[in-house]
């Protein structure tokens, strides 16, 4: 995949995301070197199957050669497609200021406006061959992720999220990783029922304990329809892992069983992976206690 287009545009952001489709990514490639490279590729025996290629105007009198060059690569039984990362005028210039970057064809006394309308005609026959097109222009980095999924994974597959549910104790700090962070001291501790301390919201006598009260169950129905709403709208926008966080004073009891349930409800839910994880379950334990 050579990996072209204008400057601004999001041709190093494309190639992130394509190194999250398994791609081997170069920047910068200078194409006298993309045949040579093929070759290596080749030899490997299929490890380096999946190419990216990155080029734009610091390949000087490079896009002259650059058709060329495909035509050899294809020569060479190479699939060889284009990727053009394409914006308007208007949104580059913005970038460059934001960025407080030269362009790369600005000289003394010309404007930036004036150096992208150059590169458009410099590049205008690559555009032409473009097998894709993706204008960035009022794409968030969340909509350019999906659309190159939709481009070039298996099937069009949308990225997929990773979901950890952790629970863990006050006393022993907010979890740095955590997203949403959710407070379950509200319910009553069976740290203080006589036989119960010992035990874990894994043990059947805390889940009892903990489940039998209807402020519990309220919760998670709650919780649950929060969550499913909100991760479709964090894959939208391009985040691939996230830590719900399930706290009660130590850890071990409240947290533990809501979060177990939690992960029981979410975890048939098809299109993400999901975790439990339980931070604090045994600190007391450490301690003596």
């Amino acid at each position: 995949l050579i990996i072209t287009g204008l400057s601004g545009a999001g041709k190093s952001r494309a190639a992130d995301v394509m190194e999250d489709l398994d791609y081997y990514c170069v920047d910068n490639m200078p194409v006298a070197l993309m045949p040579r490279f093929a070759e290596l590729c080749i030899a490997t025996g299929g490890r380096y199957e999946n190419v990216a290629l990155v080029t734009d105007v610091r390949e000087k009198n490079g896009f002259g050669e650059l058709l060329k060059t495909i035509d050899q690569l294809q020569e060479m039984n190479c699939s060889v497609r284009i990727l053009y990362m394409d914006a308007d005028v208007r949104t580059i210039v913005r970038r460059y200021k934001e960025s407080r970057r030269p362009h790369p064809l600005a000289t003394r006394g010309t404007s930036i406006e004036d150096a992208v309308h150059k590169e458009m005609d410099l590049l205008a026959p690559i555009r032409e061959r473009a097998d894709f097109i993706v204008n960035s222009s009022n794409l968030t980095l969340g909509m350019l992720q999906n659309k190159l999924f939709s481009l070039f994974a298996p099937n069009g597959e949308k990225r997929e999220i990773d979901v950890t549910v952790m629970s863990f104790g006050y006393k022993h700090g907010l979890p740095m990783e955590a997203d949403l962070v959710f407070d379950v001291r509200f319910l009553p501790n069976p740290y203080y029922v006589e036989g119960l301390r010992q035990k874990t919201g894994n043990d059947i006598e805390i889940q009892d304990f903990v489940m039998q009260y209807k402020e519990a169950h309220e919760f998670l129905d709650k919780l649950e329809d929060m969550i499913k709403f909100l991760i479709p709208n964090y894959v939208t926008e391009g985040k691939t892992q996230l830590v719900i966080s399930i706290g009660c004073t130590g850890g071990k009891h409240r947290s533990v069983t809501l979060a177990n349930e939690l992960y029981d409800r979410l975890k048939e839910c098809s299109g993400y992976g999901i975790k439990i994880e339980h931070r604090d379950i045994g600190k007391d334990a450490l301690r003596g206690k």
